[in-house]
C-alpha cells in the first residue's frame, strides 16, 4: 500500500507518515516544488494525501492572497491531478475554521459553514471546488476537518499556555469558562490509517477528542505535568476586558483580540466519524494533552 503525502515535513506530515510507515505503508513524500510546477504523477492505486497548506498565522501577518494562493490553488492543483491519475483515494485535510472560527454548540457536518477569516475562507473554498467536481467511479474522496491539533513537534497557542503555566505564573482567567474541542495527533493518524485500510464512504467528516476541556481544566494537566501547584484566579471579567482595552490603547502583548481568542469556545461533534468507523478513538482528550505536555517537558529539560 503506498500513500503520496504532501506536506510530509509539517507538524502532522512527520507525524503522520510515521504513524503509517510503523504499519507497512509505504510513504512517498510530493515536495510543494514539484506542486507549484505541476510535476504531479501519482501511483495506481494510491492513497494521495494532502496536507500542504499554510497554517493559520496567529499574528496576521499573512495576506488574504497568500492564503487563497496556497490553501485553494495547491489543493485545486493536487485534486485535478488525483482526478485524471489512476490513484484510489484522496484525503484532504481541511479544517473546522472553513465551518466557523468559534461555536459554543457542536459542529456538526450539518452546520452551515460560515468562515469568518482569511485562513477559514480559503479552506472552504478549497472544500467547495473539491466538491463541485464529480468523483469518477471507482475512487474515494475524503474531506477531514479536524479542531486544535497537538502531539510531538507541536506549535502554536498550547506550546504558549505550556510554557507561561510551566513557569510558574497564575492562570487570571477561570471566571471566562470557556470550552474547546482538542484533536490529539495519535486520533488523527488513526482516523487517516483507518480510511485507507477500511471501506468508509466517502464524505466530509469532522474531527475531534470525544471530550472537550476547559482552558482551566488544560492548565490543570499542565500543572500534573510539570508537578506544579495550579495557580488558578476567578478574576472578574470586566476587570479583564479593562486590562485588554488597556493594552489596546498602549500595545500591550494582552491585546481585547487576544482575549477573545482566549475567551472563546470551540465544540466539535465527532459522532460521524466515529458511526463511520465503527469504532472509538484510541486516546481520550486528557491523555493526548498529557502527552503533548510530557514531549514538551522533555524539550525543555
Amino acid at each position: 500500500m503506498t500513500a503520496v503525502i504532501t506536506g510530509s515535513t509539517g507538524f502532522v506530515g512527520k507525524n503522520l507518515s510515521l504513524y503509517l510507515s510503523d504499519r507497512g505503508v509505504e510513504i512517498q513524500p510530493l515536495t510543494r516544488e514539484v506542486l507549484e510546477r505541476g510535476e504531479i504523477r501519482l501511483p495506481k492505486d494510491c492513497t494521495t494525501i494532502h496536507l500542504a497548506g499554510i497554517a493559520h498565522d496567529l499574528h496576521d501577518r499573512i495576506s488574504a492572497d497568500e492564503y487563497f494562493n496556497v490553501n485553494y490553488g495547491l489543493t485545486k492543483r493536487m485534486y485535478d491531478a488525483f482526478v485524471a491519475s489512476d490513484a484510489k483515494t484522496f484525503i484532504f485535510l481541511s479544517s473546522i475554521k472553513a465551518v466557523a472560527e468559534s461555536s459554543d454548540d457542536a459542529l456538526s457536518e450539518e452546520t452551515e459553514p460560515h468562515p469568518d477569516s482569511p485562513y477559514g475562507l480559503s479552506k472552504r473554498a478549497a472544500e467547495e471546488y473539491i466538491e463541485s467536481c464529480s468523483l469518477p467511479e471507482g475512487k474515494r474522496l475524503y474531506i477531514l476537518r479536524p479542531c486544535i491539533i497537538h502531539g510531538p513537534s507541536n506549535k502554536g497557542n498550547l506550546n504558549l499556555l505550556y510554557e507561561y503555566i510551566a513557569k510558574g505564573y497564575p492562570y487570571p482567567l477561570a471566571a471566562l469558562d470557556n470550552r474547546r474541542s482538542f484533536l490529539s495527533i495519535e486520533n488523527l493518524c488513526f482516523v487517516i490509517n483507518e480510511l485507507i485500510a477500511g471501506e468508509v464512504g466517502s464524505g466530509t467528516y469532522n474531527l475531534a477528542d470525544n471530550e472537550s476541556l476547559t482552558t482551566t481544566e488544560v492548565v490543570r494537566t499542565v500543572c500534573e505535568v510539570v508537578s506544579r501547584p495550579p495557580r488558578i484566579w476567578r478574576v472578574p471579567s470586566l476587570m479583564v476586558k479593562f486590562t485588554a482595552r488597556l493594552g489596546d490603547l498602549l500595545h500591550l502583548a494582552f491585546t481585547s483580540k487576544r482575549l477573545d481568542k482566549l475567551s472563546e469556545g470551540c465544540l466539535v461533534s465527532n459522532t460521524k466519524i466515529k458511526e463511520a468507523l465503527g469504532k472509538d478513538l484510541p486516546v481520550d482528550a486528557r491523555t493526548g494533552l498529557r502527552k503533548t505536555f510530557e514531549w514538551l517537558r522533555k524539550g525543555a529539560a
